[in-house]
């Protein structure tokens, strides 16, 4: 694959947009979790939904397996985008 055309706008504009594909289900599938981790802590903590204690030792791991699937999207993104700028892909 080419180098990207950085030099034109619309070049930027297309190597933005493939950077963004760049591991989309990974940091999407971490941010979910995240989130669903996050709402499971505040409403076991609270007692709602019958939820216990029990189910915050799992949000706090899914917290922990969300923020790893982000810093993995990360680095993945990162490990794409010096190869696409040094020719090698």
């Amino acid at each position: 694959m080419a180098r990207p055309d950085l030099e034109t706008e619309a070049g930027r504009a297309a190597y933005r947009a493939e950077l963004k594909r760049v591991a989309w289900p990974l940091r999407w599938g971490g941010l979910v979790m995240i989130v669903i981790a996050a709402g499971l802590v505040l409403f076991a903590r609270q007692g709602r939904f019958g939820l216990t204690e029990d189910a915050v030792v799992i949000a706090y791991g899914m917290l922990a397996a969300g923020w790893a699937m982000m810093m993995a999207a990360i680095f993945l993104r990162n490990r794409h985008h010096k190869r696409r700028l040094a020719e090698g892909l």
